[in-house]
């Protein structure tokens, strides 16, 4: 019996943190451990480039960063495939189909995108290739025929505009060749999209104010040690708010069952007074190391052998490929397009 297809994957623009860690990164490693789906995971460097065309060094080095990062989380090569995007060409193909069924305005109306070209401070010079990613986008879910995709829950426009392409592709050219996939979504709404440590917007790697899997556990404490907290509990007695502090938001992204009761009698001791924000923070911190320490350690131990690591990608993208082509030919033929 055929398996149901996952495609999931991050654009490599610096190593992966925290927030990619509990927004996809880990759901993805409970999936593939559930050995019901067949996996594809990939690094979107042509994605990547839309807005980081002419500095390709950021992106060129994170394929090995993010490639360790995805390791030392647990995602196993021989359980998934593991690919990077601009080694299938038949993915840029794709997307130059899909472009013809898709508006401008509709890009333009894309939450996910009108927010990150307002972060990135694009202003009117807005590259054509970071406008239409989401069609990039489509056509690598549809390359793999991808019944499910794990994202934050951010990404759910995105979702979204991959449903309504493969919808028009298969009215248009009267076929079924295209998957209509769904997202999966964090089953923890507080990890869905993580704050930074500063309370503002996500984490992002471009605001700097995020915990990265690679950071060793000296800044670790320094940045939980840091983080926002309530700027009116000034004195240990005062009462102080758990809404919008990021101590007591990590705590319920972090904390597991057992840690509940303990969250709950904090929670509530700090709203009526009487509990620093340095005792919290520690508390906080110990929850994450437990997280975080044998993620850096693998991760630590994968970096020994880089080559290994690169013959990984390599042998993941060669197996994509032929996938994506196999698509690429429904597709061409579906739009009466394989002449010969």
């Amino acid at each position: 019996m055929t398996k149901p297809i996952i495609l999931t994957g991050d654009r490599p623009t610096g190593k992966l943190h925290i927030g990619h860690y509990v927004g996809s990164l880990k759901n993805r490693v409970l999936l593939q451990n559930q050995d019901k789906y067949d996996m594809f995971v990939f690094l979107a460097d042509q994605q990547a480039l839309t807005d980081y065309a002419k500095t390709p060094d950021k992106v060129i080095e994170s394929i090995g960063n993010v490639a360790l990062d995805y390791l030392a989380a647990g995602l196993d090569p021989d359980k998934v495939t593991i690919f990077i995007q601009s080694q299938i060409p038949e993915l840029a193909e794709l997307t130059m189909y899909y472009m013809n069924l898709v508006s401008l305005a509709r890009l333009e109306r894309n939450p996910t995108v009108k927010t990150e070209i307002a972060q990135k401070g694009f202003g009117e010079s807005i590259p054509t290739g970071f406008l239409v990613y989401p069609i990039s986008q489509a056509a690598d879910i549809t390359a793999f025929k991808a019944n499910f995709v794990p994202v934050g829950t951010d990404q759910k426009p995105m979702i979204e505009q991959t449903r309504e392409i493969v919808r028009s592709f298969n009215h248009t050219y009267q076929t079924d060749v295209l998957v209509e996939p769904e997202g999966i979504f964090p089953e923890n709404e507080a990890a869905g999209r993580l704050p930074g440590l500063d309370g503002n917007a996500k984490m992002s790697k471009s605001l700097n104010n995020g915990i990265y899997l690679a950071d060793d556990a000296d800044t670790v404490r320094k940045k939980v040690m840091s983080m926002y907290t309530d700027p009116d509990h000034i004195r240990v007695e005062d009462p102080g708010k758990i809404e919008g502090n990021m101590v007591f938001h990590y705590l319920d992204v972090f904390g597991r069952a057992e840690d509940q009761d303990e969250i709950a009698a904090m929670k509530e001791h700090y709203q009526r007074g009487g509990l620093g924000d340095v005792k919290t923070k520690r508390y906080l911190l110990e929850i994450m190391e437990r997280e975080l320490a044998p993620i850096r350690e693998r991760r630590l131990e994968f970096a020994k052998d880089m080559g290994e690591v690169y013959r990984m990608l390599e042998k993941g993208s060669q197996k994509a490929r032929e996938t994506a082509s196999q698509t690429l030919s429904d597709v061409k033929a579906a739009m009466g397009i394989n002449y010969f």
